[in-house]
C-alpha cells in the first residue's frame, strides 16, 4: 500500500515526509526542491490495542508474569515486532509513502516535470494534496507573503491537472474505443475505458461508478461516438474522483488566519474526501526532539511531555520553542500529519490489522518471537487472502486457518476481522 504526497512546490510535502518517516531528505524554500520521487515508511497507530495486552492479562492472571513494572520502557507490552513498535500496547503498522516533486500548472502538457511527476503517482493507492492554507506561496511555489493565493485555486489547479492527464490518456485509443462501443454497447465503453486507465490503477468498479455519476449529472448526453472534448474533459473529472480521490493537508495551519481553510474543507467534503489542519514543521520538530530523547512524544499525540533529559538538557530558546509548538498543538488539535494518514488508511482503503502466528497457543512465529508481524489487509480479506499477503507460497498451499483467540478451525472463505490473531497452514 503506497500513499502519496501530492501538490505545487514549496508547501511542505518533503516537511511532511520527512516528519513522518524520519528520513533525511532536502527540504528548501523554493520550488523543485524534490526531483525525483522520495520513497520512505511512516508508522501509524493500531485503532485497537495490540494483542499482546490479552497475553500479558491472562498470564498475571495465571500467576507467570508479575505486574508491570513502573521503569517498564515498554508499558507492559510483551509482543517482539518485526517492524515498527509497541508501547503500552499501541502497535504501530508500517505504510509507504511517495514524496512527489511539487506539480506545477500545465504539468499535462509537459511543464515543470510533467507527465513524469504524474507517472510516478500511477502506482499509489491514495493521494494526499499537500496545501498551504496560509496562502503564501503563489500556483508556482514562490514565497509571496500570506494571503497571496486561495487555497481553492490551489486545490483547483491539481484536480484540473490529474483530470486532463487522465482525459489525455482516454484520447489516446478515443477512435478506437467509440467502434469498440458502437459493437458492444455500454459494455464495450467499460471495458475501453478499464483498459486505457489499468496502468495508472484505474479498474472496472471505479469506471462503472464514474460512469454512473458522469451520466446522471449529463442525461443528455447522446452516443458516446459523439462526444466531443468538452464532455470527454467532463467525464475525466468523474473518472479522476473515483480513481485518485483527493484528501487534502491544510498545511501551515498553525501561521493561516483563522478560517483560512473552511471554504475548501466544504468543497473537499462535498466530493467526499478528507481534509484536516496540518503543522509539517511542529511535526518534524517534535520528532526530532524525541528522538534526541528530550521529550515523550508517541506519533499521532496531542500533546507531549518532558523526558528527564530534556528537563536537564534543554535550554531557555529550546524551550521557548517547545512552548510555542504546545500551544500550536492545543489549537489545532495536534499536528494533523498522523491523524490524516491513519483517516485515509481506515477510511478510504478501508484497511484493517491482522496478526499472523505459527504457533496458535503462544501467538509465536517459528523463531519464538510473540506476535512479530502486523498486516494492513482490506476490510472483507478471508483467512485465504491473509495466507497470500504474508507470502504466495502460504496462499497457494493453504489449507486451513486458525483462530489465535478462540482455537477454533476456520476455512479458506471465512472473514477476518480487525485485530484478529490467525495461524494459517498450509502444504510446504
Amino acid at each position: 500500500m503506497r500513499i502519496g504526497l501530492v501538490g505545487k512546490p514549496n508547501v511542505g510535502k518533503s516537511t511532511a515526509f520527512a516528519a513522518l518517516t524520519e528520513s533525511a531528505v532536502e527540504i528548501a524554500n523554493y520550488p523543485f526542491t524534490t526531483i525525483d520521487p522520495n520513497v520512505g515508511v511512516t508508522f501509524l497507530p493500531a485503532d485497537s490495542n495490540c494483542p499482546c495486552e490479552s497475553l500479558r492479562i491472562k498470564r498475571e492472571a495465571d500467576g507467570r508474569l508479575p505486574p508491570i513494572a513502573q521503569d517498564d520502557p515498554r508499558e507492559g507490552s510483551l509482543c517482539d515486532p518485526r517492524t515498527g513498535s509497541c508501547i503500552s500496547f499501541r502497535r504501530t503498522v508500517p505504510v509507504t509513502l511517495i514524496d512527489v516533486a511539487g506539480l506545477v500548472p500545465g504539468a499535462h502538457d509537459g511543464k515543470g516535470r510533467g507527465n513524469q511527476f504524474l507517472n510516478d503517482l500511477a502506482q499509489c493507492d491514495a493521494l494526499i494534496q499537500v496545501v498551504d492554507a496560509s496562502g503564501g506561496t503563489d500556483l508556482e511555489g514562490n514565497p509571496m507573503g500570506p494571503g497571496s493565493c486561495n487555497p481553492i485555486e490551489e486545490h483547483a489547479f491539481l484536480v484540473e491537472e490529474l483530470a486532463m492527464w487522465i482525459h489525455g490518456i482516454l484520447d489516446t485509443g478515443w477512435g478506437r474505443g467509440v467502434r469498440r462501443v458502437q459493437a458492444e454497447g455500454e459494455r464495450g465503453l467499460v471495458d475501453f475505458i478499464t483498459a486505457q486507465l489499468t496502468g495508472i490503477g484505474g479498474n472496472e468498479s471505479m469506471v462503472m461508478q464514474a460512469i454512473s455519476g458522469f451520466k446522471s449529472e449529463h442525461p443528455e448526453l447522446g452516443v458516446p461516438w459523439e462526444w466531443d472534448t468538452e464532455v470527454r474533459a467532463a467525464l475525466a473529472h468523474h473518472l479522476r474522483r473515483a480513481v485518485f480521490p483527493l484528501c487534502v493537508a491544510a498545511n501551515k495551519a498553525d501561521v493561516a488566519e483563522s478560517g483560512a481553510w473552511d471554504a475548501l474543507a466544504e468543497k473537499v467534503e462535498a466530493e467526499g474526501g478528507i481534509l484536516v489542519p496540518t503543522s509539517a514543521d511542529s511535526e518534524l520538530a517534535l520528532r526530532r526532539a524525541a528522538k534526541a530523547g528530550f521529550i515523550h512524544y508517541p506519533p499521532g499525540a496531542v500533546g507531549f511531555t518532558l523526558t528527564g533529559q530534556g528537563e536537564s538538557e534543554l535550554n531557555s530558546a529550546q524551550r521557548k520553542g517547545l512552548d510555542a509548538i504546545s500551544d500550536r498543538l492545543e489549537r489545532l488539535g495536534g499536528t494533523g500529519l498522523v491523524s490524516l494518514v491513519s483517516r485515509i488508511v481506515r477510511e478510504r482503503l478501508e484497511r484493517i490489522v491482522a496478526y499472523p502466528v505459527q504457533d496458535e497457543s503462544h501467538w509465536t512465529d517459528g523463531d519464538g518471537r510473540v506476535l512479530p508481524d502486523a498486516l494492513l489487509v482490506r476490510r472483507g480479506t478471508n483467512a485465504k487472502g491473509l495466507a497470500y499477503a504474508v507470502h504466495t507460497d502460504l496462499g497457494d498451499g493453504f489449507i486451513r486457518a486458525v483462530d489465535g483467540r478462540t482455537g477454533r478451525v476456520i476455512g479458506a472463505e471465512h472473514e477476518i476481522n480487525d485485530n484478529d490473531v490467525i495461524k494459517i497452514v498450509a502444504k510446504t
